[in-house]
């Protein structure tokens, strides 16, 4: 597992992007597949340029099923993560779980970075991780994710050549990580049927998500998650004490029995621990 993180993470660190070859079996896909069927045929088409009008798009995938759960807590592509954000933050964050189908005659998408969502400085912080799971067959053809290589480098380059984006092609079980500074797109779909697949995205954990993970994921729907995936979707502190409930951590709203006062409990990092006791030590001696 270590040379396949150390490999990703270089390739992504340098170029922007890189593709883990039959990550997960491609029969979980399959049941990933049935279980969104349904989502997919009641979902209306979006309106707009960005999200596409001939694309249907929705959310909430852990609450559609549980094959999702392997995708959003797969350790290579956790491990890759964490390689990529943690220099900016204390734990990472679930940004997203999307769905999306583009259909035949939908035109490429106009070539964007998702770090963009957030008004920071850019070119020296690395946000989020994109992470595209096909679940049909990712070709040119159908409309795969196109990439700029190397585009992470230059936040300002907006208008680069349509010549020198890549679509690679990417079969069911294989997934493609792209930093959130990569300049990509969804492709036109030239082909004679939909081409589907599920994006999951990771970003700083004391970021606002894309994705109200507490609104889409409440209480009552988290308490069945394990304690891992609760603080993924946000029922964890970054410390110090971000992301509280009265001066506690979150995740005692998911107790069978929440208390109806709470006294707050520091959640400092070490370092800031060790100062305030020091603090308190001089000024007590």
């Amino acid at each position: 597992m270590n040379a396949v993180v150390d490999i990703a993470a270089g390739e992504l660190s340098r170029d922007g992007w890189c593709v883990l070859r039959g990550a997960v079996d491609p029969a979980t896909i399959g049941t990933l597949a049935l279980d969104l069927a349904p989502s997919f045929a009641a979902t209306p088409m979006c309106q707009g340029v960005f999200y596409g009008e001939r694309t249907r798009r929705f959310g909430g995938l852990l609450r559609r099923s549980d094959q999702s759960k392997a995708l959003v807590q797969h350790s290579q592509v956790l491990a890759i993560v964490e390689r990529m954000l943690l220099p900016w933050c204390e734990r990472i964050a679930l940004n997203l779980t999307q769905a999306i189908e583009i259909h035949p005659g939908a035109p490429a998408q106009f070539p964007h970075r998702d770090q963009d969502m957030w008004a920071g400085p850019k070119g020296s912080v690395e946000y989020l991780v994109n992470v595209m799971w096909p679940i049909d067959s990712f070709t040119v053809a159908n409309g795969g994710t196109r990439l700029w290589p190397g585009s992470h480098v230059d936040p300002d380059a907006s208008d680069l050549p349509e010549a020198e984006g890549i679509a690679p092609d990417l079969a069911p079980g294989d997934a493609l990580l792209f930093l959130g500074s990569t300049l990509h797109s969804g492709g036109a779909n030239m082909s004679d049927a939909p081409r589907r697949g599920v994006i999951v995205s990771y970003c700083l954990g004391w970021l606002k998500p894309f994705e109200l993970q507490w609104l889409v994921y409440p209480p009552e729907v988290a308490r069945h998650f394990s304690p891992e995936l609760a603080a993924l979707v946000g029922y964890a502190q970054h410390r110090p004490n971000l992301g509280n409930v009265e001066g506690q951590c979150p995740s005692v709203l998911l107790q069978d029995v929440v208390p109806s006062r709470l006294g707050a409990i520091d959640a400092l990092r070490p370092d800031q621990q060790a100062l305030a006791e020091a603090f308190r030590t001089g000024r007590d001696g």
